[in-house]
């Protein structure tokens, strides 16, 4: 057999007609398999689910990439005619799960000889069609068709607005004091004599931790909590309602609990409860840490009672500067970006066993684009040297129309022997220095990309990379960022101008800064799960009044008056109700990192176990199986109770 190669992307010029020629060869593909799946006689079970996976093959390939491109390509009619794509696969997928007659195949279907990836994918199967309606009448079927494109066409729309609306603050230079002078420079003064401060990450983030003058963090912080609005606020009701409705047709009380019943939770009004459990148990640190943060506000504004967005982050970073002895402007020169890409692709590489090769050559949506073909080094019995598994993209500065936030998106999902994974990491950082909490972040979206590459050699799409329970699928790369956190490791390629590398102290120094605020943190990310949670539940007709209310009860800063964050949340859209599944990863991730020698963090026998046993598996296997598999034990809320309390 031939092994698999790279897909060949087109050049920017090609890109819309190979887009729109891909999707209506997909589609048609996906057809023909179908129709011959249903005029078939007598096939085995197996060949059943082999013709099935080639549809869900066929269809992930069109809908990743153009899911993919919708974000990131820098022409605005490749970027629709992308979306569009996403349409028409979703719009044919509803088609396919709600076909009776195609669900009678698989229900005909006998498991009982089958191996346990193929039965648990007959099982998967079968549950996606009675999930998709199957067994509803035909007009409850037609109007759930209707509200999945219509619900495909809302999150485009939402996720569109967000990344078109870039905001601007523009301040006399003198106003910006405090800031770093690489950042000063590459910000330029205009023809008016003022410097032009966006919402985007690279602008924001240092301007809202360094800079002296409060008014301009505040206008920031005003800019940046607005974008969306109001244009998402519509769109939002508009999804909440549809959700809901989708939910009671095929039986089930609402979004939540219809959406938490395919995830390791279970249950919707589990939800709730693990909120308010990780809220009472962040209670105490936050409190702790609060009063430290109003200490220092009341040092500078000796009648300020709270604080709120305009100012944490600052006060953050002072606390961290003067009690903690972390100066993140001192710490970010060790950090230059190509010495972290570099440095993180050899880390990574160590752990899993894994080597990058630069491909130069590669054509990609963008000059900045950076590819490299993976492969494994060693596998356990010794074999495997230097076999291709996949391809990377690394897209890692921002630009405009480029989706602003941090994600890996999937290129082509692996199927073992038949399809290499590939995949993209689309970030927005700076193209000098960066901020350690970039470098932890930069790690935390590569461990997607590593997980996407070492599952994507299952033997089924539906199971291919990190396919596995939502709620799950973050805890590998929160995992991922301890690395980022050892001082031997962060020695290794954190180096400054001079070629020195960052102080063992500094790093520990930095750990301990670090662990101020988690309390506060934790019960930021309560706030947020519970906006993901309620809007779903209670669909409330006034969303800013109910961002008010929870943010009263959850986040430790008060509403700033006049913004609306949740029109700029983007995960209200692929996340949906399911937001607390950050901490509930970072949960079992703590209780994964537990498994490893703090001193040691390169062991190859745990790397090796971890990789083959959590990571490589991909979806075939339920997430707490895996755990269990790599631990020895179920997982449990010890190690992250003692972290939180620390």
């Amino acid at each position: 057999m031939t092994p698999p190669v790279p897909l060949q992307l087109p050049t920017n010029d090609e890109a819309l007609g190979w887009v729109e020629a891909r999707t209506a060869d997909g589609l048609a593909r996906a057809r023909e398999v179908v129709a011959g799946l249903k005029s078939a006689e007598g096939l085995e079970p197996l060949d059943v689910l082999r013709r099935w996976d080639e549809v869900s093959l066929v269809l992930s390939n069109v809908g990743a990439l153009a899911s993919l491109l919708s974000n990131v390509h820098p022409v605005e009619a490749v970027r629709t005619a992308s979306e569009q794509a996403e349409i028409e696969v979703d719009k044919l997928l509803t088609e396919l799960k709600q076909d009776r007659a195609l669900y009678e195949v698989f229900a005909a279907a006998d498991g009982t000889g089958l191996d346990p990836v193929a039965g648990r994918l007959l099982d998967k199967t079968l549950e996606d069609f009675r999930r998709a309606g199957v067994d509803r009448d035909d007009a409850t079927r037609a109007r759930l068709a209707e509200i999945n494109e219509r619900l495909t066409a809302l999150d485009q729309e939402f996720s569109r607005n967000i990344r078109d609306d870039v905001r601007c603050v523009r301040v006399a230079p003198e106003r910006l004091a405090g800031l770093p002078q690489d950042w000063l420079d590459e910000h330029p003064v205009d023809e008016d004599g003022l410097v032009a401060v966006s919402t985007d990450y690279p602008d924001t983030v240092p301007a809202r931790m360094f800079v002296h003058d409060a008014e301009v963090r505040a206008d920031l912080a005003q800019a940046f909590l607005g974008q969306g609005w109001p244009q998402n606020d519509a769109l939002l009701k508009e999804m909440f309602d549809l959700r809901h409705e989708l939910a009671g047709l095929v039986g089930y009380d609402d979004w939540a609990s219809y959406d938490a019943a395919v995830k390791m939770i279970g249950s919707g009004p589990a939800i709730p409860e693990f909120i308010d459990r990780i809220a009472e148990a962040a209670e105490k640190p936050m409190r702790r840490d609060l009063e430290v943060l109003l200490a220092r506000l009341q040092r500078d504004v000796p009648e300020a009672e709270a604080l709120d967005a305009t100012n944490s982050s600052y006060y953050e970073e002072l606390v961290r500067k003067e009690q903690h002895d972390v100066d993140s402007q001192l710490v970010r020169t060790y950090f230059p970006f190509e010495s972290v890409r570099q440095g993180l692709l050899e880390v990574t590489g160590r752990l899993f066993g894994l080597r990058y090769d630069p491909v130069p050559d590669a054509t990609t949506w963008h000059e900045d684009v950076a590819v490299y073909d993976v492969h494994r080094l060693e596998d356990a019995d010794g074999a495997g040297e230097g076999e291709l598994i996949g391809r990377i993209y690394l897209d890692l500065f921002p630009r405009e129309g480029k989706y602003k936030h941090a994600a890996q998106f999937t290129i082509a999902g692996g199927v073992g022997g038949r399809q290499l994974p590939e995949g993209a990491l689309v970030c927005n950082f700076n193209r000098g220095l960066m901020e350690h909490d970039h470098v932890v972040t930069l790690f935390h979206e590569f461990g997607h990309l590593v997980h996407h590459v070492l599952g994507g050699q299952a033997p089924y799409t539906r199971f291919s990379g990190v396919a596995t329970e939502w709620d799950f699928v973050e805890a590998p790369s929160q995992m991922l960022e301890e690395w980022a956190w050892d001082a031997d490791i962060l020695q290794s390629f954190a180096r400054n101008a001079a070629g020195e590398p960052i102080p063992a102290d500094l790093v520990e120094r930095m750990r301990a800064a670090d662990d101020f605020g988690k309390g506060i943190q934790a019960r930021q990310q309560m706030f947020y799960a519970s906006m993901s949670y309620w809007f779903h539940t209670e669909r409330p007709a006034d969303l800013t009044a109910k961002t008010v209310e929870l943010q009263e009860r959850y986040s430790p800063f008060h509403y700033l008056d006049g913004t609306h964050m949740f029109a700029s949340f983007g995960h209200l859209g692929g996340y949906s109700s399911a937001y607390y599944t950050y901490m509930w990863s970072l949960v079992i991730a703590k209780d994964l990192f537990s498994a490893f020698d703090p001193d040691d963090l390169f062991d190859a026998q745990v790397a090796g176990r971890y990789r083959d046993r959590v990571l490589a598996p991909g979806g075939t296997k339920d997430a707490a199986d895996l755990v269990a598999d790599f631990l020895g034990r179920p997982y449990t809320f010890d190690a992250y109770a003692a972290w939180l309390a620390r």
